[in-house]
């Protein structure tokens, strides 16, 4: 294989599309979109527990940051100003609705056929309790706690997105750790 080759092989990063972007190539912020709509949708789910919501957020985001493009300082920043973008937009729809609403964590996977009835039952039971013990925490807790165990960002970049210091997050993180681990304590 020839340089030439396995160049054409390579994805641009995230820096490369966004300054082609940035030069008006459309195409590159496709790229953009479809290389990061799904962790963003997946964001979006888990926080406001409804799917249209959660479409919208990510439809909102990314427009936003197509027009929003020049007000990036940094062009390898684009993931983490989605994750920002994505996450204070979903506190902004948790605000404004108030009452509680179940989350739903289920995966866009469909369910595995290998599992026992009885297993699936307990399984199930599981993630209805962790709904409701998610339902508990703050939106800022269940934000960080969220970026961490589920997206597995690190408390740095999870700062960054919710505008607050490393102490904070893993402040945040600890106190939904603890009201989580409480509630869940049957199914240890």
């Amino acid at each position: 294989m020839t340089t030439t080759q396995s160049a054409l092989a390579t994805p641009p990063d995230d820096a490369t599309l966004v300054s082609r972007v940035r030069d008006g190539d459309v195409r590159a912020f496709e790229q953009l979109v479809q290389r990061y709509q799904g962790q963003m949708f997946r964001l979006a789910s888990k926080m406001l527990a409804d799917r249209v919501e959660a479409e919208d957020v990510v439809q909102e985001v990314f427009l936003t940051a197509w027009r929003r493009l020049h007000q990036l300082a940094d062009d390898a920043a684009f993931v983490g100003w989605l994750y920002r973008m994505t996450t204070n937009r979903c506190l902004n729809v948790i605000r404004a609705r108030r009452p509680k609403v179940e989350l739903d964590l289920d995966t866009a996977e469909s369910p595995r056929a290998d599992i026992r009835p009885d297993h699936a039952v307990q399984v199930s039971t599981q993630m209805e309790a962790l709904n409701i013990a998610l339902q508990e925490l703050t939106p800022e807790q269940r934000a960080c706690w969220l970026l961490r165990e589920v997206h597995g960002l690190s408390y740095e970049e999870i700062g960054a997105i919710v505008a607050v210091s490393v102490t904070a997050v893993r402040g945040r993180i600890a106190r939904a750790r603890a009201q989580l681990s409480e509630v869940m304590k049957p199914w240890q």
